[in-house]
C-alpha cells in the first residue's frame, strides 16, 4: 500500500502547484461562522456537500493552510475548516488549551452545524487535537488522518521529546511573550525554516500573512499555552492506550521529517494504520508538497 501510494504522490508531484498560497480566512464557495463551542468562540469555514470532514491546523498555520485540500474536498464532502482556540480568527481565551477540551471545542462546532459523524485530519498541534479528538468520540470518528507530529504520552513519546529542536514545548509566559511581542515574524520563521525540507517553499506572502495573525493581542500567549499544556496531554493520552482506536488511520510524515515514525507512533494508539511518507517534503506538508499530499488523503478517504 506504502509503494502505490508514495509512486502515485511522486506522479502527481510533477503536475501539483509547489507551494500552498495562505489568501485570507475564507474560501471561495465556502461560508464562515464564529461558533460559541466550550467557552470559546470558533471561527469556522464550511463548504461542499456530502460527508463530513474536519481540518485542524497546528502552530505557524491557521485553518488558511487548508486551502488547497479543503476545495478539492468541498467536491464530495461538507468540509469544515475551523481555527483553534487562540489562533486565526477564534477567540483567545485565558485557558482550555488541553488538547482534550480541544476536542470538545471540535465536538461543539460540529453539533451545532447538526453534525454527527465526520472524518477528522490534523496537521502538527492539529493531529494532537485530532487524536483526541478520536479518542474521546471513537464513535463520531469514520476516519483519522494525522500528520507529520508526535501524540503526546504515545510511544515512543519520551525519545522524541529528547530531540533539542522541540524546546519549545515549555516555552512562555510574561517574559518571552515580552521578547516575542513585534517579533513574531523572528520567531516563525525559526519554525518555517528549521522544520521544512525546503524553506523557500513557505513563501514571502505566507509567512507574512501568519505573523500578522500571530501579532494579534494575545495570539503568541495562547500559541504558548497550546505547547504548555503538552505536559498534561500526554498524561491524558496515557489514559487512553488500554483501548485503542478502532477507526481506520493515515499516518503522513514529511520524508525530511517524522517520516515513518508517524505511523509508528500510531500503530500503538490504533489498529488499522495506512503509512505514507511524502517524498522530499519537510514537516509542513501543505506548503511543501500540496498535490502528494491531497493525493495521499484522497486515496485513503475513498478506498479505506
Amino acid at each position: 500500500m506504502l509503494g502505490k501510494v508514495v509512486a502515485l504522490s511522486l506522479l502527481l508531484a510533477i503536475t501539483a502547484p509547489m507551494t500552498a498560497h495562505a489568501e485570507g480566512g475564507t474560501f471561495p464557495g465556502f461560508r464562515t461562522e464564529m461558533v460559541a463551542a466550550n467557552g470559546a468562540k470558533i471561527y469556522a469555514r464550511i463548504g461542499g456537500s456530502g460527508p463530513a470532514v474536519v481540518l485542524i491546523h497546528g502552530f505557524g498555520d491557521t485553518g488558511d493552510m487548508w486551502k488547497p485540500l479543503a476545495l478539492d474536498l468541498s467536491k464530495d464532502h461538507t468540509v469544515i475548516v475551523p481555527d483553534l482556540r487562540g489562533m486565526g480568527l477564534s477567540s483567545i481565551p485565558e485557558s482550555g488549551y488541553e488538547k482534550w477540551n480541544q476536542a470538545a471545542d471540535i465536538r461543539a462546532v460540529l453539533d451545532h452545524l447538526g453534525v454527527g459523524n465526520a472524518d477528522i485530519i490534523g496537521h502538527d498541534i492539529g493531529t494532537m487535537v485530532a487524536y483526541a479528538y478520536a479518542a474521546r468520540y471513537p464513535e463520531k470518528t469514520d476516519k483519522l488522518v494525522v500528520m507529520d507530529a508526535p501524540v503526546p504520552g504515545i510511544p515512543p513519546w519520551n525519545d522524541i521529546v529528547r530531540d533539542p529542536r522541540l524546546w519549545h514545548f515549555d516555552l512562555g509566559g510574561p517574559d518571552m511573550e515580552r521578547l516575542v511581542r513585534g517579533r513574531e515574524r523572528i520567531y516563525l520563521d525559526r519554525f518555517w525554516n528549521d522544520f521544512a525540507g525546503t524553506p523557500a517553499k513557505i513563501d514571502e506572502a505566507t509567512r507574512r500573512h501568519y505573523a500578522k495573525r500571530y501579532a494579534r493581542p494575545g495570539a503568541m500567549r495562547a500559541a504558548f499555552a497550546q505547547f504548555r499544556s503538552i505536559r498534561k496531554d500526554a498524561v491524558d493520552n496515557q489514559a487512553t492506550l488500554a483501548r485503542k482506536l478502532p477507526m481506520p488511520v493515515l499516518a503522513i510524515g514529511g520524508a525530511k521529517s517524522f517520516g515513518e515514525t508517524e505511523a509508528v507512533v500510531m500503530r500503538n494508539a490504533a489498529t488499522n494504520v495506512t503509512e505514507v511518507v511524502i517524498p522530499e517534503s519537510g514537516h509542513w506538508l501543505m506548503e511543501e508538497a500540496p498535490g502528494p499530499t491531497i493525493s495521499a488523503v484522497q486515496e485513503f478517504l475513498k478506498h479505506n
